[in-house]
């Protein structure tokens, strides 16, 4: 018996078989593998067989694979249209225990033992409790949260005035990621990361490496030259020793420090004490600092090297909302709603850069997948893969899908467009809850991107950034005085 992901509204569409194939046992893996990270790269690997398939759906190969990933299967039914797509949304359809980033799921010894709460699916009876006490940390922030980014965006842009006044530019990842990680631990934990010196002054640096042996298996590494990325990186798991003795020292800032956010999870919502940390540093490390790392720096990149005039509309639109709110002298979250330029250009910015890029989900049963054009049948078991920067460009839903234009998210159409914009593990019109696994700061990292364009052109008359890479290389302070405080 075949469930269906059809809709009964939707037009009938031929049934097909799935076209693509897995190729020969190790040989096609390994060669798909090859594409992806080294002669194609992850987008020409997708849309090269998009064309030649004919199809928004097909079987494929996805890292990791031989020699050394034994029990991963890198078999996959890719879907790559809005349509298909969805289906990774659907707690009917698709399981997502332990699939974060596909078959493969690095060692829990990198969690401190604790299978945490993104490798749960819904069914499970931990989830709700832990997706709950995720949630109700955010909600608890929330009274803080514009104003702990406020004080370390200041000290972040300090630095890049100093670092450009100083050789003429400044590279902008650590001192963003340094503001993030502050923020975030104040946000999350609850902590000062002052309060430990060495978390402090490296706690960022240790996020990246316990985040960077995670994903090095399946991630393509920027300026590490082939053949030894894929001989170095992608053909062996790395095991957790190599970061046990940082993680501990994260650990013991978070039991120490985040000591009331800790006994909430144990009081509150019925979870060990060792589990409750080991969540709040996934959280904190994977969802919110990785995330962050990667979104905040392509926001400013691509609003920085535009050559359309969206830094002058934005700088005109700050101030004209800042100065009907007299009594504010920075924006908060009730601001930055009235943005919609800004907004709308947050929004486009994960249209084109998701945070992450991959989606996964295991079908329950055997069901019947539509793409915009064909149905295929797809059994109990498959593993369905997404990839959200090409699935973001489907020329079916979004007009000139290529093109980088925040008008698409303006007014009454822009705002139904949204229900297109899965970058969260779900559309944007949706919420998360203890029973989906919709990203729990969803609205959070809006607001927070909009906090952080808020302020650059509230502070700011000018802000350019390099065409070849996160390099900051004007900073113009407001002509007009505009009140920081």
């Amino acid at each position: 018996m075949w469930a269906s992901a059809m809709s009964s509204a939707a037009p009938p569409v031929p049934t097909k078989t799935i076209p693509g194939s897995y190729g020969l046992p190790v040989l096609g893996p390994l060669k798909d593998r090859l594409d992806y990270f080294w002669f194609q790269g992850p987008e020409t690997y997708f849309r090269s067989r998009v064309a030649s398939h004919k199809s928004t759906v097909f079987r494929t190969n996805m890292p990791p694979t031989f020699p050394f990933f034994v029990g991963v299967d890198p078999r996959v039914v890719a879907v790559l249209d809005c349509s298909s797509f969805s289906v990774l949304f659907d707690r009917s359809l698709v399981d997502k225990r332990n699939v974060l980033v596909g078959d493969y799921m690095p060692s829990i010894s990198f969690t401190g033992d604790t299978r945490v709460v993104v490798y749960l699916d819904p069914s499970e009876p931990d989830h709700a409790r832990v997706k709950s006490f995720c949630l109700d940390i955010l909600k608890r922030s929330a009274a803080t949260w514009a104003s702990s980014f406020h004080s370390n965006f200041d000290i972040m842009f300090d630095t890049l005035e100093r670092e450009i006044a100083k050789g003429g530019s400044a590279s902008g990842l650590v001192p963003v990621q340094q503001c993030i990680f502050n923020f975030l631990c104040r946000s999350i934990v609850g902590a000062d990361p002052s309060a430990s010196p060495e978390i402090g002054s490296n706690g960022f640096a240790m996020l990246d490496t316990w985040l960077a042996l995670q994903l090095m298996p399946v991630t393509a590494v920027p300026n590490f030259p082939q053949p030894l990325q894929e001989i170095l990186l992608h053909s062996i798991p790395y095991p957790s020793f190599f970061i046990s003795g940082v993680y501990r020292k994260l650990y013991e800032f978070v039991e120490k420090h985040g000591e009331e956010v800790v006994l909430r999870a144990e009081t509150e919502f019925g979870i060990n004490k060792k589990d409750a940390i080991n969540n709040i540093l996934f959280v904190l490390g994977f969802n919110a600092f990785g995330g962050f790392s990667i979104f905040l720096p392509a926001l400013l990149t691509t609003v920085g090297t535009d050559k359309t005039g969206l830094r002058e509309r934005l700088r005109e639109e700050v101030r004209r909302v800042m100065q009907g709110r007299p009594g504010e002298a920075r924006p908060g979250f009730e601001a930055v709603r009235e943005m919609e330029l800004v907004r709308a250009t947050v929004y486009e910015t994960l249209r084109l850069n998701p945070p992450v890029p991959l989606q996964y989900g295991r079908a329950r049963d055997d069901f019947t997948l539509r793409s915009h054009d064909a149905a295929f049948q797809v059994r109990k078991g498959e593993l369905l893969c997404g990839y959200q920067p090409l699935v973001m460009r489907d020329p079916e839903v979004f007009e000139d899908p290529e093109t980088f234009s925040p008008e698409r998210f303006k007014g009454a159409a822009g705002k139904e467009m949204l229900k297109y914009l899965f970058w969260s593990n779900g559309p944007q019109t949706g919420a998360p809850t203890a029973e989906n696994k919709q990203c729990a700061a969803k609205d959070y990292v809006v607001e927070t991107a909009c906090l952080l364009l808020a302020n650059i052109f509230l502070r700011y008359d000018e802000f350019v950034c390099a065409d070849d890479g996160f390099t900051v290389t004007k900073l113009q302070k407001a002509a007009a005085a505009v009140p920081v405080e």
